[in-house]
């Protein structure tokens, strides 16, 4: 991997030894993954998170919202019944 390519995208400035010690470390890791490509996973079913996760959903229900009123008192700027807000866009 060629780390000062990947300080430049970061628009990072890096030493000599930054360099040599960050491209060390990289290659560390990137064989510490490779050695995972040896293991025998055939027999291991897939998963996405270690333990069981099940969602839980709450029943749908229309409830009452705040008043229109009562979620614009703190508007800096309102105009109807709609928050006013600065113009970003030309």
């Amino acid at each position: 991997m060629e780390i000062g390519h990947v300080a430049l995208l970061a628009r990072l400035k890096l030493s000599g030894d930054e360099k040599e010690l960050f491209s060390r470390q990289v290659g560390s890791i990137i064989n510490y993954v490779d050695k995972l490509s040896e293991l025998d996973v055939k027999d291991i079913e897939p998963t996405a998170h270690v333990l069981q996760v099940n969602n839980v959903f709450r029943e749908d229900r229309s409830r009452p919202s705040l008043p229109r009123e009562k979620a614009l008192q703190n508007a800096p700027e309102s105009s109807e019944s709609f928050y006013r807000v600065p113009k970003i866009i030309e």
